[in-house]
């Protein structure tokens, strides 16, 4: 596939494992978003982190030497709150910590009958009290979103639960369907590729992950770049699921530009 057959106007990026991770940015990171940008490239980042609101992140980013703005980034926990703006609740319990809780900061919190459980990352609030708590509350006809699915996550250093383990084993104890909204769940994409303004086959999404970033891609038909950084896995190339390109750096991107 030649580069004029590729006719990329607009790339969506993970964070973490692509610019960065485990809190160190990553070689040639800095360099190839400017470069992008002064190409007139329309970028987005799209992450599945819960705790940081969309606002947080982008600082974050900044502060590490990043020209990246707010409205171009997109946390699970940002299109969970625009997904639940959507429903209307009367009320919900969200389940989480830190910056990402001031995303649902419009909607009436009730722990005791709320009409929506939000499970993001609730870190030590994952305990004996409250996942029965909200056991409970699911069967007396709560409804269930989970902000990602995800089951572990190393982006911190240790590997730990993610937020979709404690949200499926709530789902199964219950019997209550939840809803996922973070990759590779095509709500999110769906979002950034709105936000953008171009067609399908003028985006590319690049990721370190084939479960979450390459499949995402795949399920609302963008093509996809996978980087062997962050979390990738050697056995992650004996999926089904196949990337459009394959580059060992961020730096490798342009050329396919």
């Amino acid at each position: 596939m030649d580069k004029k057959s590729l006719s990329i106007k607009g790339i969506i990026f993970d964070i973490d494992g692509v610019l960065e991770f485990q809190g160190k940015v990553y070689d040639g990171a800095i360099e190839t978003i400017n470069s992008l940008r002064d190409k007139g490239i329309v970028l987005r980042f799209l992450t599945n982190s819960t705790l940081k609101s969309r606002k947080s992140c982008a600082d974050k980013l900044k502060k590490r030497g990043f020209r990246i703005f707010e409205d171009e980034v997109i946390t699970a926990s940002y299109a969970t709150a625009l997904y639940l703006k959507k429903l209307n609740p009367e009320s919900c319990w969200v389940m989480l910590e830190r910056e990402g809780l001031n995303e649902f900061r419009n909607f009436t919190q009730d722990m005791e009958n709320p009409e929506y459980i939000v499970v993001g990352d609730n870190r030590s609030n994952f305990d004996f009290n409250h996942l029965n708590k909200a056991l409970r509350l699911l069967l007396k006809g709560a409804k269930l979103i989970a902000m990602s699915s995800g089951l572990v996550d190393s982006s911190m250093g240790n590997i730990e639960l993610d937020v979709g383990s404690w949200a499926q084993m709530l789902e199964r104890a219950s019997g209550v369907k939840g809803v996922y909204i973070g990759k590779p769940n095509p709500y999110v994409f769906e979002l950034a590729l709105k936000s953008m303004n171009l067609d399908k086959n003028e985006v590319v999404m690049v990721g370190d992950q084939i479960s979450t970033d390459i499949k995402g891609a795949k399920n609302v038909g963008i093509r996809s770049i996978l980087l062997k950084t962050g979390e990738f896995d050697e056995r992650d190339l004996n999926s089904d699921i196949k990337p459009d390109f394959i580059f060992d750096s961020i730096r490798d991107i342009p050329k396919i530009l």
